[in-house]
């Protein structure tokens, strides 16, 4: 064999090794990034496990207020960031879930846990279904603009509709809403309720990571980065589009099912412009993409409004805005993505196939 090609093959040979140990380092620093995920999901967990045994009760009132609102949170960041979709009505599903639930309480009675929850949740579901539908499957593709534009539309007739109609209590809303029972027992204010929505809570953030993980999560993510590509794979986006937007109006449902339970009553403000653009900075302010920075954001935001506004009660307002603000233009992913890296919000859909020939022996 001449000497010239004994040279090239050994430096070819040199070269496979040094990627193939470029991309094993490469994988052992995405594998570590990944484990952060955890780690942070985890210290979020066992403090709120441990909240209410270290506040005062009027604290852990607040503190149950908190969760559904990181609950109602989760169902905004499916949609917009997972599916790209930017939803500014979202409030329209959590406020119409509340009424309905307010009115099976004054009209029928019905208190039941297990009728109460899963009708805010159907509720939820069928508002966003039918707007969905309307705004995501015409003929021809939706604009992010279009979308935006329809749920923000959405939002504000629905509260104009609850304000004029005296069915629905008008510009009062429905008051003195009887507690939530599980058979003769009585869910009120305190821990008891706390531990419940923490629960409900985790288990919807559980269904949620495994949803994202999946192969549709998978498409979801492709959605979001390149939606023509995903459409040349042979995937019908906007089928995509409805089917997450109709998740997400079934888990806001169920936020805003808990959340007219614990305050006691509805009123407009629930379906309006106001709270749709509430949880979209809490998604902005935490981390879009990750779910635990939707509940992150939730939790920061409303303690900081709260510390705030007991401090400053005049300028506090005006003190958060610039405090957002200043979040959302120098972090746009949010404050998680301190600890977390983008790949985060895509994850890992299996094992690369140069991986496994390196790991092989």
């Amino acid at each position: 064999m001449p000497k010239s090609m004994s040279v090239v093959r050994e430096a070819i040979a040199g070269d496979e090794a040094d990627d193939a140990m470029a991309e094993r380092e490469a994988a052992g620093q995405v594998a570590a990034g990944r484990r952060v995920l955890p780690i942070v999901e985890g210290v979020v967990l066992v403090a709120a496990l441990l909240a209410p045994l270290v506040l005062q009760d009027y604290l852990t009132v607040f503190a149950t207020r908190v969760i559904i609102l990181a609950l109602f949170a989760l169902s905004f960041d499916l949609v917009s960031g997972y599916a790209g979709i930017m939803s500014f009505g979202q409030a329209l599903f959590f406020g119409s879930a509340g009424y309905g639930v307010a009115l099976l309480a004054r009209d029928l009675d019905i208190t039941n846990i297990f009728l109460v929850l899963p009708a805010g949740t159907i509720i939820g579901l069928t508002f966003a279904l039918l707007l969905g539908g309307f705004l995501l499957l015409g003929r021809h593709p939706s604009s992010v603009i279009f979308v935006s534009l329809g749920t923000l539309t959405g939002s504000y007739a629905a509260d104009r509709l609850a304000r004029g109609w005296y069915y629905l209590g008008g510009q009062n809303g429905i008051p003195s809403i009887a507690p939530m029972t599980l058979g003769g027992y009585e869910f009120s204010e305190g821990p008891a309720f706390y531990y419940l929505v923490l629960g409900i809570l985790v288990v919807v953030y559980l269904l949620c990571r495994f949803l994202v993980r999946s192969q549709f999560g998978l498409a979801l993510a492709g959605l979001r980065e390149n939606e023509q590509r995903i459409a040349f794979f042979g995937y019908k986006a906007q089928h995509l589009k409805a089917i997450i937007f109709t998740i997400g109006g079934g888990v806001a449902g169920l936020a805003g099912s808990l959340y007219a339970f614990h305050e006691g009553f509805v009123w407009p403000n629930m379906v309006g412009v106001v709270v749709s653009t509430q949880v979209v900075l809490y998604v902005l302010f935490g981390g879009s993409g990750t779910l635990i920075g939707a509940v992150i954001g939730a939790i920061i935001v409303e303690g900081v409004s709260f510390w705030l506004s007991d401090n400053y009660r005049d300028i506090w307002p005006i003190i958060l805005g610039l405090l957002l603000l200043l979040v959302i233009l120098f972090r746009p992913l949010g404050l998680i993505s301190f600890v977390l890296g983008e790949r985060e919000r895509v994850g890992s859909f299996g094992a690369n196939p140069k991986e496994k020939r390196n790991a092989a022996p």
